[in-house]
This record gives C-alpha cells, structure tokens and sequence, in this order.
C-alpha cells in the first residue's frame, strides 16, 4: 500500500512537470480587442457605400446593342481619329502600341462582339425625359438597341445623337419615369477622392466597385480627339462602358470610358469622360441632335524648354506653340503668327495642346475672347473670334489624295553637313520638291540624310522633309540658304527648326548638339 502510494506520487509529480513544460498551464493571453473609435469609423463607411450604391443603382442600366452584320469600323472616317479623317486607321493603332503596349484598346475595340451579336454596356438615366448618357462605342453600328433597367424591365431605346470625337451619346427610350442621377463637379474632383463605378462587366448588371481618382485631366490617353479624362483605380472591365463613376454623395462625375490593361481585365487603370465636358455635349445633342464645336485655325506645337529659350522666354513658361496659321481663320485677323507662344484663353491658363484645343471647341463661336501670348519674348493680348469648326478646315484635313512623291533620278546638287546636329542638308530645287512630293513654290533645304544617335533623329526627323524656318533672335526667319544655317549652327549649342513634311504640316523642332565622346 504504501508503495502504490509513492507511486502515485511520483506520477503526479511528474504530470504536472509534463503539463507544466509543455505549456498546458501557462495563461493564455486575452484576444486583442477592436477599438471601438475604429469599429464606428468601419461600420460608417461601410454604410456610406452602401448608401451610395442603394441610391445609384436604380438610375444604371444595362444596354445591348445588336451590332449590324456589316464591318464593324474600328477606327475610320468621324470615328475620333486624331489623325485626322482622311489617315489610316493603323497610324493610331501603331501608335497605341508603342505608348501603351500591344494590348491597350479603347474597351469596344478590343472586347467588341462577333458581327451580328449583341454587345454589353451600360448607361445611366440622364433626365427625366427618358434620355440616358452612354459611350458612342457602346452604340456604334448597332440595328437594335434594347435597355434594361434595375427592375428588370427591357426597354428598346433610339440614338437621338452620338459624338464619336468625345465618345459620348444620347439614347432615349419612352414612357419611363425613373429617376436621373444628380450631377457633380468633375471640376472640383480631386486626386485620392472616393469613387463608386456602377454598370454591367462581362454581362453581370448593376456590379458596384470602388477605388478612389488617381489623376485629372488625362489628354495623353490617345483614343478620341478632345479628351480630358479622370482616372480611377475603381475596377472597370468590359461591360462597365457608359455606366457613371460618381462620388460619396451619389452625384455621377464621369463616364467610364477606357481601361488600360496588359490582358483582358482591369488591371487598375481605367479612365472617365468628366460630365462637366459629357453634360455640355449631351444638351446639345438633346436640343440640335449633334455636337457644334468652334476652331481658331491654328496648328499648335508641344513648347518645350529648348524651344522656349530659343523664342527668348523661360525654359518653364507653360504655354502652347503656334506652329502654322490657317489663311483667312480667326487666328489670322486675331493677328497670331507661327512661332507665338498662347498662355492665356478667356482669363485662364493654357498649359498644354489638348486642354486648349477642347476649351477653344466648347468655346461659342461668333463670340470674342481675350488671348495673351508671347512674341520675341514680349507679351502681347488680342480678342480672338472662335468660327464653327466645319468653316475652319486646314488643306491636310480635306479630302484628297496624299501627294505621292516621284520615282526619278534626284538632280545632282551641293550638299552640307550639320554635324553637330546630325543633318546632311541641300539646297530645295522645284526637281527635288516634286520628287519628294513637297507643294509647288515651297522654298527652304531640303534634308538628305539624318545622322544615326543624334539630335535629329531622336526628333523624328528624315531624309525628305524641308526646313523653311529656324528661329534667330526670339523669332522665326525664312532660310535662304546652307551657309546662312551652317553659321548659325557653327555659334549655337541649340536649334529650332521649322520642318515642313510632304503633306504640308509643319512643325517646330528643338535640336541640340552631339554630345562628344
């Protein structure tokens, strides 16, 4: 008895020494708690999407549009192509590739539908009218339009007006009574806001995502003519075209429009029409069933630090180049002339090519507008009359043939060296401007060849384009010969060019020279 108890003993001793190593008796620590501050902000957050989305959600629908069994067009004649109405539609899509890679496409050309099927979009309620704001691509080329709204019902909708330059249209349908989503500011939006996209990806209707505006102001994306687009990291994918992007209020803010992507979904980079710019469009498609814009016939240029130096101004002024003036245009009797620098449109500043083209398109025609620039380095104002765009046509933009240069033997003629800038020049004869399929009476010199790694090939220059102006003490100055030009260049470390191509555009370029090894 008394050994069974020692036993005992020794088992207990040596449990609770097991229990006690293994950490069976240790106190577990209590569960971190949530603060109650961060649930409250959680739950109210939370709430305000849910809010947002319970309230949106009924003015969004989903569009299909029966696509005609002809071609779809991709990008041609009126269809938004900066290139200009008369270019070929591979120039843009060459161009998409290299600044954005091979798979960026505008939504509708790289997720279309088959010839003869449906394709899926979205839209939203406009007014109260039974007018509803989509993209233009979700509607080009289709026989049959049919709408369905949050409660399910199917409505057939007619285009009452499209604007393929700014990729917007207005469908109506009849005998509806839903409610139109309020408007925002899309000019008051700023960068890190909370956003809402609602539409219908891939087919599935009244899909909510979230994310916040990652940049205003996007007119380097490339796909329409007038451009200005917010940019979100909301996920948007095939199908949310022409749904809205709104904001923490519920008020729409912008058309979801493009994605940007390496595949065939988002991958964070999705781009807005701003219904400040949507909203002026669709009224007058409303009223006049198309969109009237207004031009000034100027042919502006990117202005760069070195040519800002070179027309006598400061390497950071902010402003747009007047490349060319359109004979008998606004900027004409404005008294603009190649080579001013704009800084000023109606009181406010021109800080790049495409806000200023838009804000001159949505400007009124026949009105007059104040517009400061710079000449020689001094600055100047004038009141510029913006015409009706259809009356302000360059040559290149009319329909005719691109001049075609001549198959023949060049006529033998002295030759000059740029070295420093990497260009071989010679004289322009009226052989060589045929030959090289130059207008009648062109004067200038003739580039013949571009030196490999430098300046000017790095600016797109080549062989076959003229040289009619170079900008001597803060102005443009004719080029009467090789020598003048060469002594020019012997004296400067930086030249601006004015270089004109065989279709009759011309252009300012900056070239420096060679750095030496």
């Amino acid at each position: 008895m008394k050994r069974n108890a020692v036993a005992w003993a020794a088992l207990v001793v040596s449990t609770g020494a097991l229990v006690s190593s293994s950490g069976l008796m240790r106190r577990m620590p209590a569960a971190p708690s949530i603060p109650a501050e961060g649930q409250r902000t959680a739950r109210a957050l939370s709430e305000a999407f849910t809010g947002v989305a319970d309230f949106v959600k009924p003015s969004v629908v989903q569009i299909r549009a029966q696509r005609k069994s002809a071609a779809i067009r991709r990008f041609g004649p009126g269809q938004g192509n900066p290139f200009g109405p008369n270019s070929d539609p591979k120039e843009l899509e060459e161009m998409l590739r290299r600044f954005f890679g091979p798979e960026f496409r505008k939504e509708k050309e790289q997720f279309g539908a088959p010839h003869g099927a449906a394709a899926t979009g979205s839209g939203f309620i406009y007014d109260d009218k039974g007018h509803i704001l989509t993209n233009n691509h979700v509607v080009d080329g289709s026989s049959k339009i049919t709408v369905t709204f949050n409660d399910g019902i199917d409505a057939v909708a007619t285009v009452v007006g499209t604007d393929p330059q700014a990729d917007v249209a207005i469908l109506k349908v009849e005998n509806t009574s839903y409610r139109p989503l309020p408007r925002g500011k899309s000019s008051k939006v700023k960068v890190g806001e909370l956003v809402m996209a609602v539409g219908s990806p891939f087919g599935f209707s009244q899909t909510v995502t979230t994310g916040i505006i990652s940049a205003t102001e996007r007119n380097d994306v490339g796909v329409v003519s007038y451009e200005s687009f917010l940019q979100t990291d909301a996920p948007i994918n095939p199908g949310n075209s022409g749904g809205p992007l709104v904001n923490m209020e519920g008020e729409v803010i912008g058309i979801n429009a493009v994605i940007a992507t390496q595949g065939r979904g988002n991958d964070g980079v999705g781009f807005a029409i701003p219904i400040d710019m949507a909203a002026q469009l669709a009224d007058q498609i409303i009223k006049t069933g198309k969109v009237h814009r207004s031009r000034v016939g100027i042919a502006l240029g990117v202005l760069t630090p070195a040519l800002a130096r070179q027309l006598g101004l400061d390497g950071k002024t902010k402003g747009v180049l007047v490349e060319s003036i359109l004979p008998g245009s606004p900027a004409e009797k404005a008294g603009l002339k190649s080579g001013d620098v704009i800084t000023g449109f109606n009181g406010s500043p021109v800080v790049s090519v495409p806000t200023f083209r838009l804000t001159v398109a949505s400007s009124m025609a026949g009105k007059s507008f104040k517009l400061t620039y710079f000449r020689e380095g001094k600055e100047h104002s004038t009141e510029i009359v913006p015409a009706p765009a259809e009356q302000v046509v360059f040559d290149v933009e009319k329909n005719q043939e691109p001049r075609q240069p001549e198959e023949e033997a060049a006529p033998k003629t002295e030759k000059a060296e740029l070295d420093d800038f990497g260009l071989e020049l010679q004289p322009l004869t009226p052989e060589l401007a045929k030959q090289f399929g130059h207008a009648k009476g062109i004067e200038g010199l003739l580039i013949s060849s571009v030196k490999e790694g430098s300046s000017a090939e790095a600016q797109g220059l080549e062989p076959g384009m003229v040289i009619t102006k170079v900008v001597r003490n803060h102005k443009p100055q004719v080029v009467k010969s090789v020598k003048e030009l060469k002594e020019l260049a012997a004296h400067s470390d930086e030249l601006a060019l004015y270089v004109q191509t065989k279709n009759g555009t011309g252009h300012f370029v900056p070239l420096s020279k060679t750095k030496q090894d």
